[in-house]
């Protein structure tokens, strides 16, 4: 039996673990042991040569290790502490203070990264032979030594990321952030932040939906050519840096390195979503006729077919979560109630809260921060498992160092995603009302949609934008392809109003961390893949995926993906995930029959 309950409150989160103040002179010290650890680690660049014993190969490593544990915990404080209120100053000015300190802190360690890149392959094989936890850390390195800049090209990057594309994300965040959103309810106007606006989205009056929709981007069209200004700017340093300093083929093989899968998978996902768009075409037909209308508005895409007002209490949500994972593995909701009882959790809904919601895991001898927006909805449900998923990941690979405890970010959506399939399963069995059973398998269909074949466009359009800001495009131009991109994906199932044309301005990936979304259609289509392996196999998945999980970031993702049986080189495996999708459309097409 699951654990006796405790009762569970929504609250903001205690960062004390981290440091107890913002103000204490623990911050203070911190500077001040990140310096002297520098200067010592800056002692062994004379040792460094193809004979280096693995003896001292390993202290330097340790060194590093101890410097990056700090450095993060560091840089990780004033971080947590603006998404809590993105309009703290105190909190921008410490971040951006760190900013600094870290990079020139960088600046001064690059020698020992570039070294390693240089080393012959023969001495570098030697040492990363007795390496251990660190070998796949040490070849991924290496992965990237023909896009590496020289030294002082290599400083001046670091700097100037400080004043340039750091500072106009962290702009782009101070600016969105502080939106407000007017909405008339019951005749009276309510002032909400983005977040509680969207929660209006899923909705069953169909003038709210698109009311919500209508002030969403009537407020960022108000800053759209400023938005669109800082995203071109951002793209021409990605391009400045990526293409034509570093050499790579193209703006998205930077990312595609980072995350050490190949070009051509990437590809072949994109061209296999852009394929498929006609599985969701149908399923927004479906929708439209049991709505009663021809043609569903973008307004309706999350529209519930069935009115149902069914909300969660944050306790019976929180217990439900838990439950769901203890039924598949108790180690799950143990480590998933750490984050309760450490007060890592931030999950209320205020003014200046960063939106959306993310896991952060500063390092492997630390519980991970969660942030979510809870407001009763059972997508809140959904997010609080997703999210609570990473966590399980990070404390699962805790036994790496923190160079290898993180998967590459298409991994890294694995556990999340698992987490919220099996959660929704769980509210499936447990549902009596057929109506709200079927709005629940509408809703994870709606949930596929949003993170599968929603996210390929984003990167579709990221691709082509990255191309267009190139040849000079206006935002105004941006915004007519992103609309075309639009009209590519739904087809003729839904009609698209023009104010659509603002939603790439904000989305904040594309901002923030160029070309990261495709590893949310990627982690979706993987767990697709691996909820089929387990609905077959039953008790014998659990310990191969328990190891996936476990390995983090220690082994190169192709190989991870290989020992799960998985070829993600193929057309076919990506197919597959679609499949299911289809196979969901033609239950609820069966379920429908008649209505």
């Amino acid at each position: 039996m699951t654990p006796t309950p405790a009762p569970f409150t929504q609250a903001r989160w205690s960062l004390a673990d981290l440091f107890p103040s913002a103000g204490g002179p623990e911050i203070e010290s911190a500077f001040t042991n990140l310096t002297a650890m520098v200067a010592d680690f800056e002692k062994i660049r004379p040792q460094l040569a193809p004979d280096l014993s693995q003896q001292d190969f390993m202290d330097s490593i340790h060194k590093l290790e101890a410097i990056t544990l700090l450095a993060t915990r560091l840089g990780y404080f004033p971080s947590l502490w603006f998404s809590e209120d993105t309009q703290n100053q105190a909190a921008q000015s410490l971040m951006a203070r760190i900013e600094q300190f870290t990079a020139e802190l960088s600046n001064r360690l690059l020698f020992f990264n570039l070294w390693w890149k240089d080393l012959p392959d023969e001495p570098a094989q030697r040492l990363m032979a007795g390496s251990g936890d660190y070998r796949y850390w040490l070849e991924a390195i290496r992965l990237f030594k023909p896009h590496t800049l020289s030294e002082p090209e290599e400083k001046i990057i670091n700097i100037k990321d400080i004043t340039g594309s750091n500072a106009l994300t962290t702009l782009y965040e101070t600016i969105t952030n502080r939106y407000i959103f007017k909405i008339t309810l019951d005749g009276e106007v309510k002032e909400l932040t983005r977040d509680a606006l969207m929660s209006f989205v899923r909705q069953a009056d169909p003038d709210l939906r698109a009311r919500a929709y209508q002030e969403l981007y009537r407020v960022y069209a108000a800053d759209g050519p400023i938005l669109g200004q800082i995203y071109q700017v951002l793209v021409r340093n990605w391009r400045n840096e990526q293409v034509t300093l570093r050499k790579y083929a193209s703006p998205i093989s930077a990312r595609n390195l980072g995350n050490d899968i190949p070009d051509e998978v990437v590809d072949t996902l994109l061209e296999v979503a852009r394929k498929n768009a006609p599985v969701f075409q149908r399923f927004f037909r479906l929708k439209a006729r049991l709505l009663g209308v021809e043609r569903l508005r973008r307004y309706d895409v999350y529209a519930p077919v069935v009115n149902s007002a069914k909300t969660y209490p944050f306790d019976d949500a929180a217990h439900t979560v838990l439950d769901s994972f203890y039924q598949f593995a108790p180690r799950f909701s143990e480590l998933a109630r750490r984050v309760f009882q450490e007060n890592h959790l931030d999950s209320e809904v205020r003014k200046g809260k960063m939106g959306g919601a993310f896991c952060a895991t500063p390092s492997p001898n630390l519980t991970p921060w969660v942030l979510v927006n809870f407001q009763g909805k059972a997508s809140d449900v959904a997010t609080l498992a997703h999210e609570l998923g990473h966590a399980i990941h990070s404390m699962l690979a805790a036994h790496h160092n923190i160079f290898t405890q993180n998967a590459c970010l298409p991994l890294a959506e694995t556990a999340s995603t698992f987490a919220e399939i099996t959660l929704v399963d769980r509210l499936l069995s447990e549902e009596t009302d057929e109506a709200i059973r079927r709005d629940l398998l509408f809703r994870q269909i709606d949930d596929a949609y949003a993170t599968i074949e929603r996210q390929a466009f984003f990167a579709i359009f990221e691709k082509q934008a990255h191309e267009m800001v190139a040849q000079d495009a206006s935002v105004d131009e941006l915004s007519e392809a992103y609309l075309n991109i639009l009209h590519e994906q739904f087809g003729d199932s839904v009609e698209i109003a023009d104010e659509f044309k603002w939603e790439w301005v904000s989305i904040p990936h594309i901002f923030r961390t160029p070309f990261y979304v495709y590893a949310y259609s990627f982690g979706q289509l993987l767990v697709l893949s691996l909820y089929q392996q387990f609905k077959a196999e039953g008790e014998s998945f659990k310990a191969r995926y328990l190891n996936l999980l476990s390995t983090g970031g220690a082994e190169a993702p192709m190989k991870v993906l290989a020992e799960a049986g998985i070829d993600p080189r193929q057309a076919s495996f990506w197919q597959g995930g679609f499949d299911v999708i289809a196979g969901l459309v033609n239950q609820l097409e069966a379920m429908t029959k008649g209505n």
